[in-house]
């Protein structure tokens, strides 16, 4: 059951990506760099599960659009410091509200008792 709802969720989320331009993977560093504004590409890599040679095209599209910014590691010249900027903040603000809302929707399908007992369950399943 979780996995039709894990597609259809995806599904939603694919066509308010492409309007703000990012792909899923852009989505998923944004946040991660939001939590932790800097990170190493390969820290960056390990903590999103992807290897770190996949998402060099994301970061360097990322970066080309201002969203990131890379700097060498003074310490280690092979590492690459990797940080979001203002305008990667606040797309990633504008993509997660708009997210939000494509699942406020699906939401509404539910009576607001059983949409607040499957967001709990959902959290507990988590770990969240």
């Amino acid at each position: 059951m979780i996995a039709p709802l894990q597609r259809a969720l995806i599904a939603a989320e694919l066509p308010v990506l492409r309007a703000h331009g990012l792909s899923m993977w852009g989505y998923v560093v944004l946040n991660a760099l939001d939590g932790e504004p800097v990170r190493t590409q390969t820290a960056l890599a390990e903590f999103i599960g992807a290897d770190k040679s996949r998402i060099i095209g994301v970061l360097d599209e990322l970066e080309d659009n201002g969203l990131l910014d890379r700097t060498r590691d003074p310490a280690d010249r092979r590492a690459r410091f990797v940080a979001i900027t203002d305008e990667g903040r606040s797309k990633r603000r504008a993509v997660q509200a708009d997210i939000q809302r494509t699942e406020d929707d699906l939401l509404a399908k539910l009576p607001p008792a059983d949409r607040e007992a499957f967001l709990r369950a959902l959290a507990t399943l988590s770990g969240g």
